[in-house]
């Protein structure tokens, strides 16, 4: 039986290394919509290799160039916000939700309460509205199905087991491009210098968020929000290979850990797939020519967005919003140069501080205007505090 298909964020590299598995096995789906930010090129040239119902192009301006693109062909061509959510009311039966950003909340919420199965990759949907995601879900009888390969490894090592007995999740980081760097150093490191992953073909700014751990203080939120578990159980360890996404330990004791290559198709396979596990075109691990594997813990000093991270979880409410927004205002001031790369830490933490104690940022019911209202304060602090 053929399965209907939609990808938001199709010409990214999630989005494409998805396509790259549809296309092994075309006959099996129907691509209902692509979406894409600004390549243009790139979209309608999937969407005519996969026949895709509808191309949604994120920026309106690009429009008659999509439709251009597309001329001849069976895919309708869309352009803007509203584009992307009506998209998202298509029926399917999987989505994959790669949107960069909070954009990506509102089609991700739209494919749930169609009861699609949401194949979740886009970070700031749980980090600013999890509660909100998780219960629309519930409420449709739909399925979020983590891709992140961190918060896919912990659900697979969660297979079968009595979320009762989980005493900690451990995820794992790779530490980024600055790692090894001397801590003084890290003040004047450059964009392009924090564009460079070790590990991870990525887009810029998710190669940036790592260089800073900003990816990794999302990843701490999402695992609370996704699967429940209380802040002071969630720990994050530094090891660089890697190859051990994340670890779960439970209450005798045991520790269960998966292990992969860094390659992304593994945990959009396992979404694509689930429950079953297909044959994947992904490495086969020689552990003897890998030798060794390093961990350590995240020097507080290097990564203060993790600590920034506990701090929102412990507050609650809308103020998860609050630091995705001020997050991202602070990486575009590093990438235009207006302030340093140890700065937006300080950028970051100095919006939280103004804005947090603010009682209805905490206890305001979680809805789309509300979101929207709280993103909009933290991106409007950040974007004028001055850091230390």
């Amino acid at each position: 039986m053929r399965r209907k298909i939609s990808i938001f964020g199709a010409t990214g590299s999630i989005g494409q290394s998805t396509l790259d598995l549809i296309g092994r096995a075309p006959e099996n789906y129907d691509v209902v919509a692509l979406t894409g930010g600004g390549n243009v090129a790139q979209l309608a040239a999937d969407a005519r290799k996969f026949g895709a119902d509808v191309a949604v192009i994120a920026d309106e301006a690009r429009l008659p160039e999509l439709r251009a693109a597309l001329a001849g062909s069976q895919t309708e061509a869309a352009a803007g916000q509203a584009a992307l959510v009506e998209a998202a009311t298509r029926p399917a039966d999987w989505v994959m939700s790669a949107i960069v950003g909070a954009a990506g909340l509102e089609p991700g919420l739209k494919a749930l309460e169609q009861g699609a199965t949401l194949a979740l990759a886009n970070k700031e949907s749980l980090v600013t509205a999890g509660k909100l995601l998780m219960e629309t879900a519930a409420k449709h009888g739909a399925r979020v199905l983590p891709v992140d390969s961190e918060h896919s490894a912990v659900f697979q090592a969660l297979v079968g087991e009595d979320m009762g007995a989980v005493e900690r999740v451990i995820i794992t980081a790779s530490g980024g491009a600055f790692r090894d760097w001397p801590l003084e150093r890290l003040a004047g490191a450059s964009v392009a210098e924090a564009s460079s992953h070790p590990n991870w073909d990525m887009g810029q700014r998710i190669t940036i968020d790592s260089a800073s751990m900003f990816n990794k203080a999302l990843e701490l939120i999402e695992t609370r929000e996704y699967f429940g578990i209380d802040p002071e159980k969630i720990e994050v360890l530094v090891h660089p290979q890697s190859i051990v996404h994340a670890l779960v330990g439970f209450q005798d004791g045991g520790l269960m850990a998966h292990v992969g290559p860094p390659d992304m198709r593994h945990a959009i396979g396992y979404a694509l797939h689930y429950p079953t596990r297909a044959k994947l075109p992904v490495e086969r691990l020689d552990l003897a020519r890998i030798g060794q594997l390093e961990f350590s813990d995240p020097d507080p000093k290097r990564y203060p967005a993790l600590r920034l991270a506990y701090d929102v979880m412990a507050r609650g409410g809308l103020s998860g919003a609050v630091f995705n927004a001020a997050k991202d205002m602070a990486l575009d001031r590093f990438m235009a140069g207006q302030i340093g790369f140890t700065q937006m830490a300080d950028v970051v933490k100095a919006t939280l501080d103004q804005l947090l104690p603010d009682d209805g940022l905490i206890d305001a019911p979680m809805t789309l205007d509300n979101l929207r209202q709280a993103a909009h304060l933290g991106q409007s602090t950040a974007q004028n505090v001055t850091p230390r």
